[in-house]
């Protein structure tokens, strides 16, 4: 520790084998080959080994690089939930030297026309599934390439064909679209085969993935995360878990959508390189059938977040799985209660090891260690990272004391795509990355978050900003004004809550959910709606979130 008057905690050790890889490629080829037999990724009752990932990604990556108009450095959206095509896609795309922009398959019209324009997408992979959505915003889109994919596309004959044939004529889930452009997946693959593949070479500081998030602001903007960033991250994850974590052994089961970027960074690249099976759970909400799929593993870890670990608790069915292999519990994405992380534990007897991060960090900044869990806190910072927190000035505050937390490491974003401003305001002069939570550094080396500093609302792990809400709710011709704020919440841990100043006396709270609807990701729409006179505001007219949010009895 330094003694500095104000010394911000430095875990004081490097990054053990961050200099050994040039790219993601690099950690993916070593994998590849010295875990060739073993399973990597399995999906409603399909395995894929190693081989078989490295096979089909050279495949997609090959018909990337001949077929299509894409050129290094080109940006590829991928729009799936948890399917095997995903990592398929996410390393043929790096293969190929392409930017993987990772998109929200819940998303509406508006979120995904927002996400490619801005990114300048030039190709996509969608599921069948929100085809017809793409069909309708296609033309304020930058879009060239069109790759649609279905469900059970990688799977075996006849379950293949069972699967597509009952998601879209069974239960109606892929509504009619027309792409004529579109390629089918399993077309990509089979053209890919017979094509050259020149290996992309990338640089440390390429950038790998654009992840979109609202940052401290709430605008929706890409999150350039090189591939030094998501490298350093998979090691700085290996060091947190510790050697209790083995090597082609491990069977981690990821119901979390490996498109957000705490499951991309864990599972689609830590769990490669570390050469473990990642069963990736397609709909966790519907929960009959996940706790059906894990009857199926012996497994050794679990991927989650607080509100998932209190339902599967609340099942009889749940509780009475075999456990004896589980040894590692990772909760992220939202804040983990003492009272889930008990009831985990007595369930299931393992503990749940909270860590903390942030889009813009790749995500890991900090993490409880496995014997040493301190429940209420973050945990301590990872390897090769520095922390500390500031007041309002900017000044440096001493241990004990809540201030905004800075980060500094070599997970921190390269910045935010083609937004200079908004990089230099997050990024300080000195490569400190302001979160915007507010933090206490304790003596021992814990971090506990208190508070935050932006008025972001989590649900269910899920980032919402109250600024895209209230664009959408104001837009309505009879609200006057609109503010959205977070409250406690059982079931997500927090809910939207809105209050409105309408002019019609008839407007009422269904009516404006759906008209949310309509624009707004279903996790986005407000749970809660209040209907004020007026909205208090400060002296120069801001609408003053925090007393609206202090004051929520009302629902």
């Amino acid at each position: 520790m330094s003694e500095h008057a104000n010394p911000p905690i430095l875990t004081g050790q490097p990054i053990e084998g961050l200099d050994d890889y040039a790219s993601v490629l690099d950690v993916f080829r070593a994998s590849v080959a010295r875990f060739a037999d073993k399973p990597a990724f399995s999906c409603m009752g399909q395995t894929l080994t190693y081989a078989a990932l490295d096979r089909l990604s050279r495949d997609f990556a090959a018909w990337l690089q001949n077929d299509t108009t894409l050129r290094p450095g080109d940006r590829i959206a991928i729009q799936l939930p948890n399917v095997l095509q995903f990592p398929v896609a996410v390393f043929g795309a790096l293969r190929a030297g392409l930017i993987v922009v990772n998109t929200n398959p819940l998303y509406t019209e508006r979120e995904m026309a927002h996400q490619f324009s801005d990114s300048g997408t030039k190709a996509i992979l969608i599921l069948a599934n929100m085809a017809n959505k793409l069909e309708r915003i296609l033309d304020k889109t930058t879009l060239e390439h069109i790759v649609v994919t279905e469900l059970g596309d990688l799977h075996g004959a006849p379950k293949r064909w069972l699967i597509n044939t009952v998601v879209k004529h069974v239960k109606k889930m892929v509504p009619d679209y027309q792409l004529p452009m579109a390629m089918p997946f399993r077309q990509t693959l089979a053209h890919g085969r017979e094509l050259p593949l020149q290996e992309a070479e990338h640089r440390p500081e390429d950038v790998a993935a654009l992840q979109y998030t609202g940052g401290t602001t709430g605008r929706a903007k890409g999150s350039m995360l090189t591939h030094r960033n998501l490298i350093a991250n998979m090691l700085q994850a290996r060091a947190a878990i510790g050697p209790g974590l083995g090597e082609g052994c491990e069977t981690i089961i990821a119901p979390l959508p490996v498109y957000h970027i705490y499951t991309f960074t864990v599972n689609c690249l830590f769990m490669v390189e570390t050469g473990n099976h990642s069963v990736l759970i397609t709909n966790p909400r519907d929960l009959d059938a996940f706790v059906k799929e894990l009857r199926s593993w012996s497994f050794s870890g679990f991927i989650g977040l607080n509100t998932l670990f209190n339902a599967l608790c609340n099942r009889e069915d749940f509780r009475q799985l075999d456990f004896s292999r589980l040894k590692l519990t990772i909760s992220g994405g939202m804040a983990l209660t003492q009272a889930v992380a008990k009831r985990w534990e007595e369930v299931t007897g393992c503990p749940v090891a909270e860590g903390y991060g942030l889009t813009e960090t790749s995500p890991v900044v900090s993490f409880n260690p496995v014997d040493a869990i301190q429940l209420g806190t973050i945990g301590k910072p990872v390897v090769g990272t520095s922390v500390k927190v500031v007041d309002a000035d900017g000044s440096d505050l001493p241990l004990g004391e809540p201030g905004e937390l800075c980060v500094k490491g070599p997970q921190v974003m390269k910045g935010y795509w083609c937004r200079d401003e908004d990089s230099t305001q997050a990024i300080d002069a000195d490569g400190w990355f302001h979160t915007g939570d507010i933090a206490i550094l304790q003596e021992d080396g814990y971090i506990r978050i208190v508070d935050r500093k932006k008025d972001m609302i989590n649900v269910s792990g899920f980032n919402v900003y109250p600024n895209e809400i209230e664009d959408v709710v104001a837009a309505h011709p009879d609200v006057v004004e609109v503010a959205a704020v977070g409250v406690p919440d059982d079931g997500a841990g927090e809910a939207v809550k809105l209050f409105v100043v309408s002019r019609n006396a008839d407007l009422d709270a269904e009516t404006l959910r759906t008209w949310c609807k309509q624009q707004l990701t279903a996790y986005k729409v407000p749970k809660y709606v209040t209907f004020r006179d007026e909205l208090p505001k400060t002296n120069v007219g801001k609408v003053l979130r925090r007393e609206l949010r202090d004051n929520t009895d009302e629902k």
